[in-house]
This record gives C-alpha cells, structure tokens and sequence, in this order.
C-alpha cells in the first residue's frame, strides 16, 4: 500500500487557484482512475475533478469553500500498488495543511497577519490597479463592506501580490484593533480632506443604501455566477472609459446567400449554419486590417496579440451569459466556424465548456439580435479593448443606388454597435473597424460555395 497526495490541477491558462464546491467521494470511498471525486470553480468556469489515481480516498485535506492554489494537495489516496513515486513532488516537500493552502504560503500569510496586527494598519501609498481577487476574496470583502479602493491598497503575499484569504483575514484583525495608518510612502504631515482620516471601518467612499422589502416582494439569493457577473461587470466600468460607435449595414445578400445554403448544409455537415459563424469571420477580416483593435492594455503598455481569439456570448437557461472563445479563429473556414460556433454554444448550454474554452479571448461579439434587440451598447471583457454587439435583421425601405439612379427597395438591415476602451482606442479607430465590419457584411458574395 502507498499514499499519493490528489494537487489541485491546472484548470486552463492564468487559472492560479481554485475553489472547492462539492466532494462527490467521501472518505474510505473507494475510487478509479479518472472517476469525478470533487466540483470546482474557478474564476472561468465550473468543472469536475477526476481523481489522479485508483484507491481509497482516505483523508480530504480542502473541505467544501477553501480556496486552494494549483498544486497544492487537496485530498490523500491510498493505492495498492506499493509505491508512492507517482506521487507530485510537492506532497515530499512539505506536509500539507488542512485547509488545502500549500505549506510555502503560511509563513508569508504569518508574516503578514503579524505585520498588520497591533494599534494602526498600513496600507499600501498606491492602489494595486487591475489586481486578481478570488471569488472567496470578493465575497469576504462584501460581507465586511470593504470598497474596492480600500481592497487595492491592502498588500497581499499571494503569487503576483494577491490578497489571499489570510491577508483579509488579518487586516480585518488588525482594523478592527485600531485606526488606518498612513500609507508608507507618506513620511511628512500633509493637509488632507476630512473624509481620509476616517477610520477604516466607515470608508468615506462608501454609501451605504437601505432598501426597502415589503412582503409582496422576493428576496432572491445571487448565485455564484452571478455574482461574479456582476462583479466583473462593475470592474470593467470602472477600469475603462466606454466609448459606442454605431453603423447600420445593408446585409441583404448575406441573407440571401444563408436561405440558399443552409439546408445544403444541414445535410452535408449535420449542422445548422447561423447568422454567427458569418458574423465572427467578418470581424476576423476587419481585425487584420486594424490589428490595434486586437490588443490588452496593461498599465502604461499596450500589449499586441498575434492570435485572434474571438468570444462569443451565449446565454444560458439559468439566465445567466457565460463567453466561450473560439482560439486562433483566423484559421478556421466559414464551415469550421460554423461547427465551432454550435459546438460552444452546445456545451455551455449543457455545462460542459473547460476553462480553456473560456480563456484567452481578445475580441467579443454578442449577437443581441438573438433576442429581437436592434441594437445594444456591450460592456467590454477585461483585459479585452472592444466588444461588437449585433443588432436584429429587419427588413426596411432603404435606398438603392443603381447606375441609372436611385430607387427604394426593401432591404434587409441591421445594426452593429461597438463599444471600445477609450484610453487606447481613439474614435477614429473605433468607428473605422464597425464600418470595415460592416462592408464585409455588406459586400457578401451570393457566388459563394460552402
């Protein structure tokens, strides 16, 4: 017999920790190789771990709610083969704690809680901008009615500076004993507003609402991806200034061309062919034509990206949207979009999207149209500078140039609203890409074969 330590995995791209939903196996449940033992969530997505090893679960180290880093142990196996050289690495490093955090991070979360403890807390001179918080982080920061501009200054131990859960859990000890203290960078009196030497538990930036609840109403409980909508909704106002361009495109021979193929379609590949698949690879031809749409900003850099890795919004049962990315989207055909396309929305609908399905996306698009709006102002996806949504196809009098002169005809219209980071992207670039968007829609090929 041997015992092997179960880490947490990595769950996709910039995915650094995890939080334990539900254990699926209990301890002295036997278990095979790959069989589901536990659900997490991550900041992406919702998803079942399967167990490294076949065995005895004979201890569970991260008990529902804990918040463990990728890596670290989470629950112990006991094996029959009489070896433990198949075993991570990291459970002969350290023996593990408990509640699933690796053993390294203790003495920094020590260091900090002794650091913050005592009559005044510090807090950091200069706010931590665009800083990662975990799910677990937000929710405790709500609950003790910390602002997010007190949240930036806290310092954190995490990897890459993040708060951590012991780091709140000490500096609320440490608020709670005694007044803030000026931040460190402050080393001479300086005349400030009344309102910034409050005491920390009464943030001056805080108004705090009473909402009235009569018993016709129902009080109704967010749910955890709602909550994270929200949040992130919320941080995305906050961090770029929204700027909306608006064009109105003539996609008549779009239509035209989807009635004709759509059932050759459906009986050659088996699938359906939507509006979106030819949506997205008009988007895709204008971003290379404005690469600077396809870009991330970070602090005072803007970063470029070579791939093109378009998202997709897709509404769920719940009422919930959730944003599947199609990867390197620019190398697909219109009919490979196309099955891409179904097969994100397919597993979403069915929760069965991977992280990596949700991770990595530099571009948007949100096809409103879907649910008869003519046109929506979208909230932009971070780290992403632009977002396209698409409005409803109607058919309109429109005005028809001909060589032998105008005429008015009944046209099939639409509109196609781009909100954009005004920090990077100018108007110019902003509305020149929704036009550019708009020709190729415009400009569709009835000749076309599949």
């Amino acid at each position: 017999m041997a015992i092997v330590d179960m880490v947490m995995p990595k769950m996709g791209e910039s995915i650094m920790e995890g939080t334990v939903l539900n254990w699926l196996k209990k301890v002295g449940d036997t278990i095979a190789q790959d069989e589901s033992v536990l659900e997490v969530a991550t900041d992406k997505v919702d998803t079942e771990v399967p167990a490294t090893h076949a065995g005895i679960l004979v201890e569970i180290l991260a008990q529902t709610g804990a918040v463990v880093a990728v890596g670290a142990p989470i629950a112990r196996i006991e094996t029959a083969n009489g070896t433990s050289a198949s075993a991570p690495q990291v459970a002969a490093q350290a023996p593990s704690s408990s509640n699933g955090a690796t053993p390294q991070a203790e003495p920094a979360a020590a260091i900090a809680a002794a650091s913050l403890m005592g009559n005044a807390l510090a807090l950091m001179a200069e706010p931590q901008k665009g800083r990662f918080y975990s799910p677990l982080v937000l929710s405790m920061s709500r609950e003790e009615n910390i602002p997010m501009e007190e949240l930036e200054r806290i310092p954190g131990t995490g990897k890459e500076g993040r708060v951590t859960k012991q780091d709140l859990a000490a500096y609320l000890d440490a608020r709670k004993a005694g007044p803030v203290a000026a931040p460190a960078a402050a080393s001479a009196p300086v005349a400030a507003p009344a309102a910034t030497m409050q005491p920390a538990s009464v943030p001056a930036t805080q108004v705090i609402s009473t909402v009235s609840v009569s018993g016709a109403d129902e009080i109704v409980e967010m749910d955890r991806m709602r909550k994270m909508i929200a949040q992130r909704m919320v941080d995305s106002k906050r961090i770029s200034p929204h700027v909306t361009s608006f064009v109105e495109a003539d996609v008549t021979h779009l239509v035209m061309w989807r009635n004709r193929m759509k059932n050759e379609f459906k009986k050659r590949e088996g699938d359906a062919l939507t509006f979106t698949p030819m949506f997205i690879e008009a988007v895709v031809r204008a971003i290379k034509d404005y690469p600077n749409i396809n870009v991330s900003v970070d602090g005072d850099r803007i970063i470029k990206k070579k791939a093109i890795n378009v998202g997709m919004a897709v509404a769920l049962p719940s009422g919930n949207l959730i944003v599947p990315v199609i990867h390197n989207a620019d190398q697909y055909s219109l009919v490979g979009l196309a099955h891409k396309v179904n097969d994100l929305a397919r597993r979403a609908r069915e929760n069965k999207l991977t992280p990596d399905d949700l991770g990595g996306g530099t571009f948007t698009v949100s096809n409103v149209g879907s649910f008869g709006n003519v046109m929506g102002t979208p909230i932009i996806m971070q780290p992403q500078v632009g977002i396209l949504a698409l409005g409803a196809i109607q058919k309109k009098p429109a005005v028809i140039e001909t060589p032998t002169g105008d005429l008015i005809g009944i046209r099939q219209m639409m509109f196609l609203s781009h909100s954009y980071d005004h920090r990077v992207v100018d108007g110019a670039l902003g509305g020149m890409f929704v036009r550019r968007v708009a020709d190729y829609l415009e400009q569709y090929d009835l000749n076309r074969s599949l």
